[in-house]
């Protein structure tokens, strides 16, 4: 073999060797601590090696005809197994190494100037912004959000121009489902809205953290798995993302307090001008998303997320999961479907004025300090997650209790077992007084009925 043929005959065998191994773990489920672990760690380095070995042989490499797009496929192929570690372990880094790789492919533009005829080419770069976006929206980047549909609804209408003979029908559906997801995501016009994960300096209540600690003097559960299903009709969704289990996922979450959260601008800028990555070489920094996390916070629970699951589908997640749980430890079921016949869906407004925090501070207190609290809750109160969502559930149960008219209110509330405190019922005087002051200041109070009014 010559000597010029050995670079390029190394990486093409390298390349063949890294797709192989991601053929095996592409389609393996994402619930289960030990699902092809093994696999994982083996395409990983296969695909390291291969992403190095390009970075260091890049001009002989070009000069025996590798395109852009090729390295584009390969840095997607990185962000999609990080992706799929995200999903199986709800580690955050491995989405935030997902999204480095990702937008290092958009601004460095990869998969431009591959020649406008190549329909091959074209699907890979649909796919690639389909999956960013799926990203994007986990992590709650709204801006690139914006950008990477922009340029999804472009390449589309493109493909339809000049490849007339194939049918762009499924792209279509898929750039009207992303824009029906961020018009109705209320995240996505209220900019200052709080976050859906859990946040220390926004969520925990000081006043109730001594009433909390006592619980860990006795045995509490550890809450380390949920499934997030979801089962409406003509449900707003991105993928099999259904926003209701969008928020959940989030909800199970910690809020990192790293730079990367902070407010960035889409596209990067050098004094007021673009920055053309167009010949950057590959170079993507692989440890930036150690300062993107926060390794102060505790792990997040492992989430499988389910779309219209089957019956004997679901038994078997929740068998395998339960099989690996850890002992004294419980999973967290999420089954959003539409209720009984006839009952009604009642929005809420969100809001997170000082007031309203100062009152589910309270409730905390209430709910920690109480005689009459259920063992099972005594048992895993002492879980951040899990108590925010008893708080929650205890505000919407007294707004859909104020709602309805006094007689017959009872059959349109979520039931809870066992049984809360009543002294958070929602006709206890403390739970009233907050419903109440929350429709006034919203100046909605005469569609509620509190007490004898």
């Amino acid at each position: 073999m010559a000597e010029e043929d050995v670079v390029p005959e190394t990486f093409r065998v390298l390349v063949e060797s890294a797709d192989r191994k991601f053929a095996r773990v592409r389609d393996l489920p994402s619930y289960g601590r030990a699902q092809g672990q093994h696999y994982f760690q083996k395409v990983f380095k296969a695909y390291m090696r291969l992403w190095k070995y390009q970075q260091e042989h890049r001009p002989e490499l070009v000069k025996a005809g590798l395109n852009r797009w090729e390295i584009g496929e390969i840095a997607g192929r990185i962000g999609q197994l990080y992706f799929g570690q995200y999903m199986r372990t709800s580690e955050a880094r491995f989405l935030v190494e997902a999204y480095i790789f990702y937008e290092a492919i958009l601004k460095r533009r990869y998969f431009e100037g591959c020649g406008v005829k190549d329909l091959r080419v074209r699907f890979k770069e649909l796919r690639f912004y389909a999956r960013f976006l799926l990203v994007s929206l986990i992590l709650n980047r709204t801006e690139m959000v914006k950008v990477v549909v922009e340029k999804l609804r472009a390449l589309i209408d493109d493909c339809k121009a000049n490849f007339r003979e194939t049918n762009f029908k499924e792209w279509k559906l898929v750039e009207q489902e992303i824009l029906r997801f961020i018009n109705i995501d209320t995240t996505f016009t209220i900019p200052s809205s709080r976050p859906f994960r859990y946040c220390a300096m926004l969520n925990c209540h000081p006043n109730s953290v001594p009433y909390v600690a006592r619980f860990h003097a006795k045995k509490v559960l550890k809450f380390r798995d949920a499934i997030l299903m979801s089962y409406h009709r003509n449900e707003v969704k991105f993928a099999e993302l259904t926003l209701d289990v969008y928020r959940m996922l989030q909800c199970l979450e910690w809020e990192p307090s790293g730079s990367f959260y902070q407010k960035h601008p889409a596209e990067p800028k050098e004094n007021g001008v673009a920055v053309d990555y167009s010949g950057a070489s590959g170079l993507i920094d692989m440890n930036l998303a150690a300062d993107m996390t926060d390794p102060a916070l505790p792990p997040n629970p492992r989430k499988a997320i389910l779309y219209r699951p089957s019956l004997t589908h679901l038994i078997a997640v929740m068998a395998t999961i339960c099989e690996e749980l850890p002992p004294e430890s419980i999973m967290l079921v999420y089954l959003s479907a539409s209720g009984k016949p006839g009952q009604i869906n009642t929005s809420h407004v969100e809001t997170s004025g000082g007031s309203r925090r100062t009152r589910k501070s309270m409730w905390e207190v209430i709910l920690c300090k109480s005689p009459s609290l259920d063992l099972v809750w005594a048992q895993v109160l002492s879980d951040p997650f899990l108590r925010r969502l008893i708080v929650r559930f205890i505000f919407c149960r007294a707004v859909l209790s104020a709602i309805w008219p006094p007689e017959g209110s009872d059959q349109y509330l979520p039931l809870c077992l066992p049984q809360l405190p009543n002294s958070l019922s929602p006709k206890s005087d403390v739970v009233q007084s907050c419903v109440s002051q929350l429709a006034d200041h919203l100046k909605v109070s005469n569609y509620f009925h509190f007490g004898d009014s």
